[in-house]
């Protein structure tokens, strides 16, 4: 007779939870690093009172956003390198649809994350309940609906049993590495307060190990041959390279074949950027040791990477026409974008079987030497943009290279959307691997001071360093009040523009006239005078606005010995971007426009179009 234990659907889940585990380092640790929760009427009674019969083995958070928390949760899956994830949990309503971008966001960087929104009575007895989003012609639709199209797995509970298969698949897709994303389980919320005798077993503890596809003999012996015959390969690094742990598997890659490796900003940080065969960015927002390769190159070994825009250039970068890319990749969806030849496998063990099938060969050695040379020839120009200053308002660069001379490759330093990315990608040297975490696959504003908290979580010992721009900061800040309650101490380095400096940036570049994007070009009354300092003080961090480079050398040596989060302020100039490297972007520009400005933009646009060559 099989075992049963009466639990409620929500006590079950959370028992489930704390039974889930993984090895790191040949440590078996839990899975699960805790649960993100703002309790709501959706959640608070049945996920709250299980949450607090296992908040030892399973700890909950509090944070001060929804969409912040479930940020926090996916960059501790990132700088986790998804081995461990977390869940968060939210009412039915604003707290579960203020979820819904994290979940994109989750989706498109293929990053673990279990997302658990109340959700309306399954029962309908009381309908329609606060917050419920009621369809005129569908009786099942809930706002939890919103989760669909950016889940990877989505399922309704709507009986307590139901918990048992929907966590099961749940698992199955947060640890799988080629279906890894984001899983929705609405729970609603009088289920989450029934009770069913749930077998035992169920709760049985489970270890949960990476798997590691070995590649299809034909296709590694296609790749093989068209390597072999390559006279100017080059290497593409993705994500795909560090979610595989497969960084010292690259290295020796590179140092047996010669061949140079280019990084995505998700690839960052695969090879230290020492390595002299390190062109380091790759793409827009690329080296020009990189781009120039890549514009050469007659075999692109494309490594864990969805190969998109940013990273080809909008398909211009790769102009050989006799080009073939080869897609070494754990998802066959990514794997044959493009025309590409597949290799479906674990990054590590493809790179592995690679080497040992290629032994003895290498890339021309012209073709090496001509890549080393211009790695030093980059090295020179990046140095000369990041160079220290006294000027008043500094460049981006300017103070990526003090907060770089400061704070050292041993520190992880975290980023997400705006003109930053850009401007890092190109010139931050990165050292261990994970210590650059990039979130420009959705380039969501408000992300970095959340990913920053998680990021912390994931890796306690290391100094966390956030660089924000104002926009950003002023969309999403409330997590600096979470790190300071937790004791998660941040680093986080704010760069005043006054507004939207990319994107104006991009705006004149097509033409247009600067509207909106800066404070002083939207439509004001009077122009506001954040004092970004002060807030954060008010958050409970140590704060400082400082005026200068050698100023901001002094404050960010100062945080390092603070004992909780710092927020150092300096204004930048909004135009000044590093003029070396980057590659043309496909924005389009308008056909037809009153303005000269657009219509030569115009023509300038449809000229590099032609360089595009998705069809070769």
């Amino acid at each position: 007779m099989t075992e049963t234990i009466r639990l409620t659907a929500a006590q079950a889940l959370t028992r489930f939870m704390t039974r889930q585990m993984t090895q790191i380092d040949g440590t078996k640790v839990p899975i699960f690093g805790g649960v993100w929760a703002i309790f709501g009427h959706g959640n608070v009674a049945g996920l709250g009172e299980a949450l607090y019969g296992v908040r030892e083995a399973l700890p909950t958070f509090r944070a001060h956003n929804e969409q912040a928390m479930a940020h926090a949760a996916i960059a501790f899956a990132k700088a986790s390198f998804r081995r461990r994830f977390m869940a968060a949990t939210s009412s039915i309503g604003p707290g579960a649809t203020n979820m819904v971008t994290a979940a994109a966001l989750a989706h498109v960087n293929r990053l673990p994350v279990l997302l658990l929104p109340g959700d309306v009575f399954a029962s309908r007895v009381p309908e329609p309940v606060l917050q419920q989003v009621e369809d005129f012609g569908d009786g099942t639709v809930s706002a939890n609906d919103c989760f669909r199209p950016v889940s990877r797995y989505f399922d309704r509970i709507t009986r307590p049993e139901q918990v048992v298969p929907a966590l099961s698949r749940a698992m199955q897709v947060l640890t799988d590495p080629a279906e890894c994303g984001p899983v929705t389980l609405a729970f609603c919320q009088d289920v989450q307060a029934e009770a069913y005798d749930y077998p035992e077993s169920f709760f049985a503890e489970r270890l949960w190990l990476p798997r590691r596809a070995r590649p299809d003999r034909g296709e590694l012996a296609a790749a093989t041959q068209v390597l072999k015959a390559a006279n100017k390969p080059l290497i593409v690094a993705g994500g795909g390279v560090l979610y595989s742990q497969a960084c010292a598997e690259l290295a020796a890659f590179a140092d047996a074949t010669g061949i140079p490796v280019c990084e995505t900003q998700g690839g960052k940080s695969a090879l230290p950027d020492d390595h002299p065969l390190n062109m380091a960015a790759i793409g827009v927002t690329g080296t020009s040791a990189a781009n120039r390769l890549a514009a050469d190159a007659d075999v692109i070994l494309a490594v864990g990477t969805r190969l998109q825009d940013f990273t080809t250039g909008s398909w211009a970068l790769f102009r050989n026409r006799d080009k073939t890319i080869i897609g070494l990749n754990v998802q066959p969806f990514d794997a044959g974008k493009h025309r590409a030849l597949p290799l479906v496998a674990d990054a590590r063990e493809a790179l592995a079987e690679l080497s040992a099938a290629l032994a003895g060969w290498t890339a021309p050695a012209d073709w090496t030497a001509n890549a080393e040379e211009g790695k030093r020839a980059w090295r020179a120009e990046a140095a000369k943009a990041t160079a220290s200053t006294n000027a008043a308002l500094p460049s981006d660069a300017q103070v990526i290279g003090a907060v770089q001379r400061v704070m050292g490759a041993e520190a992880t330093v975290l980023h997400a959307a705006g003109g930053l990315p850009g401007e890092m990608h190109k010139l931050w040297q990165a050292g261990a691997p994970g210590s650059y975490h990039s979130e420009y696959g959705f380039s969501a504003m408000g992300y970095e001071i959340a990913g920053g908290l998680g990021a912390k979580m994931a890796r306690p010992e290391q100094e966390i360093v956030v660089m924000v721009g104002d926009g950003s900061y002023l969309m999403m800040n409330s997590e600096i009040a979470t790190s300071v309650m937790l004791g998660l101490k941040l680093v986080i380095v704010l760069l005043d523009n006054r507004g939207f400096g990319c994107i104006n940036r991009l705006q004149v570049a097509t033409g247009g006239a600067s509207f909106n994007n800066l404070l002083k070009d939207a439509r004001h009354a009077t122009l506001p005078a954040v004092d970004f300092a002060a807030h954060a003080a008010s958050l409970g961090a140590v704060s400082r606005k400082v005026s200068s480079i050698p100023e901001l050398k002094s404050a960010l040596e100062a945080a390092r010995s603070n004992d909780r989060t710092t927020v150092v302020v300096i204004e930048t100039d909004p135009l000044a971007s590093t003029g070396a490297g980057g590659h043309w972007w496909d924005v389009a520009v308008p056909e037809v426009s009153p303005r000269r400005e657009v219509n030569a933009a115009r023509r300038e646009y449809e000229a590099r179009r032609r360089m595009q060559r998705v069809g070769d």
